[in-house]
């Protein structure tokens, strides 16, 4: 069963009941406030909700003490239907920009989003008259049903949506967070908190060895210009200041510039302007935003739970009488492409082991280090160096595998999209690539004309080439979260979210669960379970494992 919600006048809400081939049931009208006791007399059998937005619908049931089991988000689904290429052909498809097309407001920018390097022609919706949850929900189900694979649609919808109500769990229970320890590590690596405007101690003594070494008692560190200028009057041959490039320098300034730079940016990023905004009642509740990378990847609205840096991670500590469970999957992307290729020697080459070290045995490169190398390579498109070196042996021992990344590189540097696992599409490039890749083939094109072709062709090439992997490796995220949530839900004592164990982080290929310290053993063995099952859904047979490390621990500082 279905209960469709919509919005009815300003302060009133519609309950449409459906069965399960789409006939209304039963249509109701209630006020705002009596929903939560709504949904929680429904919830026993349980529906599936159907809404707009789970960020917008699920939080005030959340705040009443009300868990959905299962939920449709409209506005994700759209999103999926809209581009994948499994509904090219769906009505809703093919239709022009409308109300549901708002691409969702994201003030970090995505952590691993390519598209930024071309624009994609996003026309906005035209004005017009708002299409209903019911009529966009009909639409929606004829898109997955007249779709060449259904059944992967739906799973990915239903994936996507359990992303989403994870989400908003994580938001309402909140990452425990002690503020005392976060102030404790900020003042043993930068000195006690300094007043507003000031630097801490730690880094002003470094901007003076820095000056000194320089022989620029005025430099400005955090200016790249400045900074450059007394690089280069000091004999250094730089173009940029990156650390990445000012550690391939030897000169005495490049080891405080560096240890200013991590400083500086902990202190900007997670410093305690960060304690003070986002820590509350010992909860840190980052507001995540599912799909908000186009590879399915979330993203978040502030806070940079995305990017936790290992400096304050012994802030994150369970309650007392509590534990958490921190778990990451091992070789995450490299094992997706095993499955997605169906390469039966690179799933033997990780079975039962270290993928990487599972390479070596197999002859294929010499040491673990370049089995990392070359497989990352193989799926980011590094051509030279050590990882090109090493690709030819790779591609012979894992001929399909590296076949699969390639047929996708090319089909990128055409113009054309691929597709995940599931069915979430790549978008296509837009005018401004069309219009240099024309240009190039025209009959005035000029040599510069051509080089910038090949140049943004690899380059979409190089996305599209990631694309299906890093996608198909969201979707495993998803179907892992989702399968853990319902054996957690088991495990509960009551049916509210904070007394059992309960997901409180995401990392992409990494969870952490806060659980009574009773449970955390239960909780460590439903992580490794759901990690095979999401497996099992995506490579149905197909011998590619995702081995998964749970580690029980009071500080997330104690996992690694």
């Amino acid at each position: 069963m279905h209960i469709v919600l919509d919005r009815s006048g300003a302060s009133a809400i519609r309950a449409i009941r459906l069965d399960d081939d789409g006939t209304i049931l039963g249509d109701e009208t209630m006020e705002r406030a009596d929903l939560p006791a709504f949904a929680r007399a429904a919830e026993p059998e349980a529906p599936r909700w159907v809404w707009s937005d789970t960020r917008a619908w699920y939080p005030a049931l959340l705040a009443a003490g009300v868990r959905v089991e299962r939920c449709v988000d409209l506005q994700l689904s759209h999103t999926i239907l809209r581009l994948s290429a499994l509904s090219a052909s769906s009505t809703l498809a093919l239709a022009p920009p409308g109300p549901w097309d708002a691409a969702p407001d994201i003030s970090e920018e995505p952590a691993v989003s390519h598209v930024a390097l071309f624009d994609l022609d996003e026309e906005p919706a035209e004005p017009g008259e708002t299409i209903s949850a019911l009529d966009e929900f009909t639409a929606q189900r004829e898109a997955v049903d007249g779709s060449t694979s259904p059944g992967r649609l739906r799973l990915l919808l239903a994936a996507e949506s359990a992303g989403a109500l994870i989400a908003a769990e994580m938001r309402s229970a909140g990452l425990p967070y002690s503020a005392e320890r976060h102030d404790a590590l900020l003042t043993e690596l930068l000195g006690p908190r300094p007043r507003p405007g000031s630097r801490p101690v730690v880094l002003e003594q470094l901007i003076g060895e820095i000056r000194d070494v320089l022989e620029s008692p005025s430099l400005n560190p955090d200016s790249a210009p400045d900074l450059m200028r007394a690089l280069q009057r000091a004999g250094l041959i730089v173009t940029s200041t990156r650390s990445w490039e000012l550690r391939k320098l030897e000169h005495p300034v490049i080891d405080p510039l560096l240890r200013y730079k991590k400083l500086s940016r902990l202190l900007s990023a997670n410093g305690w302007g960060w304690l003070d905004a986002w820590i509350r009642d010992g909860r840190f509740r980052p507001d995540y935003v599912p799909g908000g990378v186009v590879t399915g990847r979330w993203a978040t609205r502030g806070g940079g739970a995305l990017q936790l840096p290992r400096q304050v991670r012994g802030a994150v500590v369970a309650d007392d009488g509590w534990k958490l469970v921190v778990a990451d999957a091992a070789q995450l992307e490299p094992r997706i492409l095993t499955g997605l290729s169906g390469d039966t020697a690179m799933a033997a080459a990780g079975r039962g082991k270290d993928l990487y070290e599972g390479i070596v045995a197999s002859g294929a490169v010499d040491e673990r280090a370049h089995a990392k190398v070359a497989m990352l390579g193989a799926m980011y498109g590094a051509t030279t160096g050590e990882s090109g070196r090493l690709m030819p042996r790779l591609t012979r021992a894992f001929p399909r595998a590296i076949r699969l990344v390639e047929e996708a590189a090319r089909a990128g540097e055409r113009g054309e999209i691929v597709t995940s696992r599931l069915g979430r599409s790549s978008p296509r490039p837009g005018s401004s690539w069309l219009a240099t890749q024309s240009a190039a083939s025209g009959a005035e094109s000029t040599d510069a004309d051509e080089r910038r072709a090949r140049s943004q062709a690899r380059d979409w090439g190089r996305f599209t080439r990631n694309f299906v992997v890093q996608a198909s490796a969201a979707e495993w995220a998803l179907c892992w979260m989702a399968e853990l949530r319902k054996r957690l839900v088991a495990l509960a004592p009551s049916d509210r979210l904070e007394d059992g164990p309960h997901l409180v982080y995401f990392l992409h290929d990494e969870v952490i669960v806060h659980t009574p310290a009773g449970l955390a053993e239960q909780t460590a063995e439903a992580v490794t379970a759901a990690a095979a099952e999401a497996g099992r859904l995506l490579f149905g047979g197909f011998p590619v494992e995702f081995p998964v490390t749970a580690a029980i621990v009071d500080s997330y500082a104690h996992a690694k």
